[in-house]
Formats: structure tokens, sequence, C-alpha cells
């Protein structure tokens, strides 16, 4: 018998809005995609998505999606014709962005100007009358959604009765720039501020698994796919 092969996550943030253009806190707000973000990512889709491709549909079984609708418009269009033939998908509130509070839409440089040590990983956001999110707030969601990934991950590969449901059990999350930097951060078993260090691009997917045949290894595969244009502007 073949070993199993181990599940993955693959993580995307939503395509190039205009706030994610010139920086600006994006939380709540529900903004659509660019002409240009949409551009992006109908150009990403043929290269990652098909059998035998970087993202085979057949192998997914569960995608979890952002309530807002930048990330439901990337959803819809990267999958275009390759849809999953079998898979639960999800609007989950959870992996929706960091809020903000009343940084909503303030970009890092305007919110410095009145403190200027702050870090969203250290001091998180404002309580008070429009409050934000916690850094501890935060991980404590990252952590619910990395749960219940790696409890379906579990689930597949002891799967007796069908060992085949171990080979199709990938998960797909379609989410925001902060939510995904804190994810990857926290799949690794790193403090969520070491969210600090990884890059999650508009329209960028990162890829998270299993080294050594071993759930009790999880790993970054890969980070930040992107459409030739993207590169160009680097």
């Amino acid at each position: 018998m073949s070993p199993k092969r181990m599940p993955r996550v693959y993580l995307v943030r939503h395509g190039e809005t205009e706030w994610s253009l010139n920086g600006r806190h994006t939380g709540v707000t529900d903004l659509p995609l660019t002409a240009n973000g949409e551009k992006m990512v109908l150009e990403m889709s043929p290269r990652m998505i098909g059998e035998g491709k970087l993202i085979n549909p057949a192998y997914l079984r569960h995608i979890l999606i952002s309530p807002r609708q930048r990330a439901q418009r990337t959803a819809e269009l990267l999958f275009g014709e390759n849809k999953p033939p079998v898979c639960n998908i999800i609007t989950d509130p959870d992996v929706a962005e960091w809020d903000y509070g009343a940084y909503e839409g303030m970009l890092s440089k305007d919110i410095k100007k009145e403190r200027p040590n702050w870090s969203i990983w250290d001091d998180g956001c404002p309580p008070g009358q429009t409050p934000g999110e916690s850094p501890a707030q935060m991980s404590a969601r990252v952590d619910r959604v990395i749960a219940k990934v790696r409890a379906l991950h579990e689930k597949a590969q002891n799967a007796v009765e069908n060992p085949e449901e171990a080979d199709y059990s990938d998960v797909m999350i379609f989410s925001h720039g902060h939510f995904s930097r804190c994810f990857i951060a926290r799949w690794c078993d790193l403090p969520l501020k070491a969210g600090y260090h990884f890059a999650a691009e508009p329209g960028g997917l990162a890829v998270l698994g299993y080294q050594h045949k071993s759930l009790k290894e999880p790993s970054l595969l890969g980070l930040n796919w992107y459409t030739e244009d993207a590169l160009e502007r680097r």
C-alpha cells in the first residue's frame, strides 16, 4: 500500500482592492476587488487550479470563505469552471480579517502620529466606543480555525473503513492579509507576533501541511504565489 497523501491547507488572500493599494486598514469595510484585482485572480486560476496542478479540486473537501465580498469574489474567480466535485463550502466569520475597530480605514503612519510606538502585533486595536480585536482575541480566533482544520485532517487520516479519504481532505481558506499572516504563524506553533515576518500579498497563496507524514509536524510548504503582474511590480 502506498503511503497516505498528507492533507494540505491552501490559504488565499483576496485580490487587490482600493484600500489594499493605498495601505488602509480594511477589516469590516466591504470593498469589492478592483478591475486589476479581478484580472490578477483570473490569470492565476489556470496556472494553479486543475488536475495535475498545484491545487487539484478533486482533493478539496472543505472551503472556508470570509463573509467579505472581496474574499467571496476571489473564490468565485479562482475556481471558474474547475469547481471541486465534492466539497463542503461555507462562509465562516472566523476567517474574517482582524477587526481594526477605530483604526478601520486608517494608514499605519497616521495611527503612529497618535501612538508613535504602536504595533498591531503588540497593541492590537483600541477598545472603547468602536472596539477592535486585541492580539489575544485574534490569536484565539485563528486557533479556533486551526483546530477545525486539524480535526478534519485527523479524521481523514484515521478513516480505517475508507482509507482513500486521507487523499481527499485538503482545506482551502479565502481570507485577508493580517488573518493569513496570523494563521501561518499559529499553524507553525509560533506566537502570533511571528506573523510579522510573513508576507501575504493581494491574491497571494500560501500552502501549509505537514512534514515526515506526521500530523504532529505542521509546516509552511510554500508562500506567495504571484501573477506575472504582481511579480513585475515588486
